[in-house]
């Protein structure tokens, strides 16, 4: 495993937080992101790296570029509370701090989970930044610039009655809310023989639209558990305390990953670059910090494409 980026690296802590201060939420209104880009994101914008890369991407200067996104993650992309036509979300603010540094503005395309790829994959968006996990799978469709480990968490109900520990036959006979289109459904499903040689039944896979409709499910008492990135899980333990309890922790062989179109091997390197600065400045590890998602391990942008 490549080492975290740590605040350590950080030229200027102090510069770095006011900048952080100022970040904006996302919007579904081009102009309004646009005017709070700039300002939230100056220090990395006016940085050499970046300046340089607009001089080399010209193109990609002025432009709204659409992001789609499946707002239902608690700290990576979700409603804004106070306003219900923004985003806000750590994923959020990486998508607008990579904007800052090539020079375009973004918009939104609020789908499904399952819709992510297909929305890219079929022009209707031009990047995917919704804590989507990057794996071969995903990669026949479009390619991924990484940017973090992956580690998932089980979501339950309070103190764990079914005494679930993981992706294992603890789950057989259980109801599993999930995503669809996660990568966690064929890892429950493949789990059906192991539970059939114990002499149990299988999990029942119960899937749904998006992360809120998974843990209403727990919550309304119509399935056991819920696997998902384990900060949102932790985000879901904390909204509600008094009836749900995340089970374990679960290391998954996966990167989270910025989707973007196959056919744009340009666009692809120009992204890996601003998000190498992105890290390099400590940004997003500062980002990490304001959306409290503890568990948020970093890693080295590298590219996943099966081309």
């Amino acid at each position: 495993m490549k080492p975290s980026i740590t605040l350590a690296s950080v030229a200027s802590a102090g510069a770095l937080m006011l900048l952080l201060a100022a970040c904006s939420s996302g919007t579904t209104d081009a102009a309004a992101s646009s005017s709070k880009t700039p300002a939230a994101y100056s220090s990395l914008e006016k940085s050499a790296a970046c300046t340089d890369l607009r001089k080399k991407n010209p193109s990609l200067t002025g432009k709204t570029l659409k992001n789609a996104i499946n707002p239902h993650t608690p700290g990576y992309e979700a409603i804004d509370p106070t306003n219900p036509d923004t985003y806000q979300g750590f994923d959020i603010d990486l998508g607008e701090a990579i904007g800052a540094c090539l020079g375009f503005k973004v918009s939104y395309v609020p789908v499904s989970f399952a819709e992510l790829i297909p929305t890219l994959s079929s022009g209707q968006a031009d990047l995917v930044i919704s804590d989507l996990y990057a794996t071969k799978e995903r990669a026949a469709n479009v390619d991924f610039v990484t940017y973090s480990k992956v580690f998932d968490g089980i979501l339950v109900a309070k103190n764990n009655p079914k005494k679930l520990s993981g992706i294992n036959t603890s789950l057989c006979g259980t109801t599993v809310a999930l995503n669809k289109g996660f990568v966690e459904v064929p890892l429950v499903q493949d789990l059906a023989s192991s539970c059939t040689a114990k002499g149990l039944a299988a999990p029942t896979v119960s899937l749904f639209d998006n992360n809120a409709d998974c843990a209403q499910a727990i919550l309304a008492g119509r399935a056991d558990s819920y696997i998902n990135d384990v900060n949102t899980v932790n985000a879901f333990v904390s909204e509600h305390t008094a009836q749900l309890s995340k089970a374990t922790a679960v290391t998954l062989p996966y990167k989270i990953g910025i989707g973007v179109p196959q056919d744009d091997v340009k666009f692809r390197s120009t992204v890996l670059s601003a998000l190498t600065e992105v890290q390099k400045t400590g940004l997003q590890a500062q980002l990490a910090k304001k959306w409290k998602l503890d568990q948020n391990a970093l890693d080295a942008p590298t590219v996943l494409s099966v081309k």
